[in-house]
């Protein structure tokens, strides 16, 4: 895995345990919602899966039997 990938899970690990947001000293912070980052996540494997060698598709060429 990359780095931006490692820290991208745990960065969902550790925010699904965490708040959604906090106040302190009259200064709010919000993070981007479990489902945001999921998707992020989502988007960034299959990003990675699409620059692979293989995207699954096999082009051979056909011949017919000449008859």
């Amino acid at each position: 895995m990359s780095e931006t990938t490692e820290n991208l899970d745990e960065s969902i690990r550790k925010n699904a345990t965490g708040p959604k947001s906090a106040e302190v000293d009259g200064q709010k912070v919000e993070q981007h919602s479990l489902t945001d980052q999921i998707a992020a996540d989502e988007y960034l494997a299959k990003k990675k899966v699409m620059q692979g060698r293989g995207t699954g598709l096999k082009i051979t060429p056909m011949h017919h039997s000449g008859a």
